[in-house]
């Protein structure tokens, strides 16, 4: 199908309806008429937990309760999309209403089954669909879009109860995903970041002072860091996460001595046990 876009290109949902031919709701949109599956990675009111690695978006299928199923609804179209002629789309949506065009996609691996919360925040299993452009790599995103991403997850972990962020943070075992923007930034988990804030009690992990200042919530301010760096390879668990003071994380950056990084690792593992 040939259609007036290129990547970037941002339309409202009108516009997207008139050129696909398709429903006006849904993150997985099926026209007949023009033979196509419309794919909407929601980042702004979504329950559905999609992120891109190395390239490959994985998509979370279609179905808000209970279980998903592989042969039902789209996700059994997607699933056959390399052999029933049907061309898949992707959109992304970073501001409310506003759907930024992506490009054509394909499945370049078979399904795979993960937990995430439905609609209910209860434990589900769904279908992932990994999804690489038929051409090119993942357009760059501004930093004002991925700031306020990645401000909305931290919010919604903040609201979370402590059983609730124990319960997300299991669910999300996976590998640290990533974006370009105008360098790579690691989509680190929120759940991960908030329980490691609160575990801290007000107080920085490495120099075992109380923070230097309350937030706007009158809330103790800690910043998480990875005693392993994420781009050292570090993983994005609770085990690697501490709690630090502005200024230790600062030290953390620039002097990152084997000492220090000993004591975190230490002191994480007291705390888990």
């Amino acid at each position: 199908m040939n259609i007036p876009l290129k990547p970037k290109d941002v339309i409202d949902n009108g516009q997207l309806r008139e050129i696909f031919k398709c429903s006006p709701q849904g993150g997985m949109r099926r026209s007949h008429k023009t033979n196509t599956l419309v794919l909407i990675s929601n980042h702004v009111g979504s329950i559905y937990a999609d992120r891109w690695i190395d390239e490959v978006l994985h998509y979370t299928g279609m179905g808000q309760s209970g279980d998903q199923e592989l042969d039902a609804t789209q996700n059994k179209t997607l699933n056959e999309s390399q052999t029933n002629g049907v061309e898949v789309h992707l959109f992304e949506v970073f501001v409310d209403k506003e759907y930024t065009y992506v490009g054509q996609v394909q499945l370049t691996e078979s399904p795979y089954q993960e937990t995430q919360p439905d609609k209910d925040g209860k434990e589900r299993r769904v279908w992932v669909f990994p999804l690489r452009l038929l051409s090119g790599a993942p357009t760059v995103l501004d930093e004002p879009s991925y700031r306020a991403e990645a401000e909305r997850r931290a919010k919604k972990a903040a609201r979370l109860s402590d059983s609730e962020l124990k319960k997300r943070i299991a669910q999300t075992k996976r590998k640290t995903g990533t974006r370009k923007t105008q360098a790579t930034q690691y989509d680190r988990d929120p759940y991960i970041a908030e329980w490691a804030k609160r575990r801290a009690g007000g107080i920085c992990q490495l120099c075992d002072r109380s923070a230097p200042f309350l937030n706007a919530k009158g809330e103790p301010y800690l910043e998480s860091h990875h005693i392993i760096w994420l781009s050292k390879g570090g993983e994005d668990t609770i085990e690697n996460t501490v709690a630090l003071c502005p200024n230790c994380h600062r030290k953390m950056h620039v002097v990152n001595t084997s000492e220090d990084r000993e004591k975190l690792i230490a002191g994480n593992l007291a705390q888990t046990n």
